[in-house]
């Protein structure tokens, strides 16, 4: 497979990402804070459970990747499967059973003293959403950041989201032990559109308005910043959203946190691992890894808020699944990075 799919190396405005993240959580606080009207006037945009602002910014994010596309070279992920079947079985074998494992852990047991039994039920239900939900948009600027391969990134993500449509609905009611779950098709359709198909007509048709290789790379450099930009507006606006939860219920929310970070930092080394054993290319490795460590948050808000309500505590978990996916995924971000080195294909 090609390799012109790899972005150049991070500049200095990337590499202190984590900077501005943390500042964009702050600016969120204070501006859901002194500016609630706001705030409210944002999370009305929505269709569907889907915010519209957001989903503009995450098309911003994604954009960028979908030029990297080389629709040519799709036939070669054929060649490689190691990485997609790596995808596959964490996602939809481990995964959701993982979460569904330590939510009971902590919630019916290592925090039972402090936790009401409803509150706790509530809590792993979320838990599982989450857990089900394999990431389908962020993951692009995840490969983006860890110079993935754009073209084998958008495969796996496809093949996700059509094993998701079947799948989801049956691994929740299984593990929820609930016999008919509303899942909202309407949320899973149009996200994949917004976030998937929409930027990758946009990418193909750039692709083809570029015309040669040199071109193509010259205007992805010059729009990469606004992968970026997007992520950080993104994460201010979630924390906007979500200021008056995470004030009032710090402890909660720390609490929720608990499974969640164990989850993706053990996920993401059961992937990462296997991808290494298995000497797949570190331009797949990534984000092989990065897809079942991050989470579809849309669509697990959205059926949350279905099943058990706006202000349930499922719902307030999933919230919190949102709020720690961001700061977890970059500092796998930039582990990834620093161990590209041990796996083939690192020039790439």
């Amino acid at each position: 497979m090609s390799d012109t799919s790899a972005p150049a190396p991070m500049g200095r405005f990337e590499r202190l990402l984590t900077v501005w993240v943390a500042i964009a959580m702050a600016a969120g606080l204070a501006i859901g804070t002194a500016a609630p009207g706001l705030v409210n006037a944002i999370a009305a945009a929505e269709v569907a459970s889907i915010n519209l602002v957001v989903a503009v910014l995450i098309w911003a994010m994604v954009y960028p990747m979908m030029v990297s596309v080389d629709f040519g070279a799709v036939a070669g992920v054929a060649r490689q499967p190691k990485g997609l079947m790596v995808t596959l079985v964490v996602n939809w074998l481990i995964k959701p059973f993982t979460m569904a494992f330590l939510a009971v852990l902590f919630f019916d047991h290592l925090f039972a003293p402090w936790i009401a039994p409803e509150d706790a039920a509530q809590y792993i239900a979320g838990l599982i959403l989450l857990g089900a939900a394999p990431c389908t948009a962020m993951v692009f600027v995840w490969s983006q950041l860890t110079r993935g391969d754009a073209t084998y990134t958008l495969v796996q993500v496809s093949v996700n989201d059509l094993i998701m449509v079947v799948a989801f609905a049956p691994i929740v009611a299984l593990l929820l032990g609930v016999t008919e779950i509303a899942v909202p098709w309407d949320t899973l359709v149009l996200a994949t559109v917004l976030y998937v198909v929409l930027p990758l007509v946009a990418g193909l048709l750039t692709r083809r308005a570029l015309g040669s290789d040199a071109a193509i790379a010259a205007f992805t450099a010059r729009i990469k910043p606004l992968s970026m930009i997007g992520l950080i507006a993104t994460v201010a606006i979630l924390f906007g959203l979500q200021g008056d939860t995470i004030l009032s219920r710090p402890g909660i929310i720390a609490l929720i946190a608990v499974p969640i970070l164990i989850q993706s930092y053990g996920i993401f080394a059961l992937a990462y691992g296997a991808a290494f054993l298995l000497k797949v290319p570190h331009r797949i490795a990534a984000p092989c890894a990065m897809i079942g460590t991050s989470n579809f948050f849309e669509l697990a808000v959205a059926v949350a808020i279905s099943l058990f309500g706006l202000n349930s505590g499922a719902a307030l978990a999933t919230v919190v699944g949102v709020l720690v996916e961001v700061p977890v995924m970059l500092s796998l971000v930039a582990f990834a990075n620093r161990t590209r080195a041990r796996f083939p294909g690192a020039a790439a």
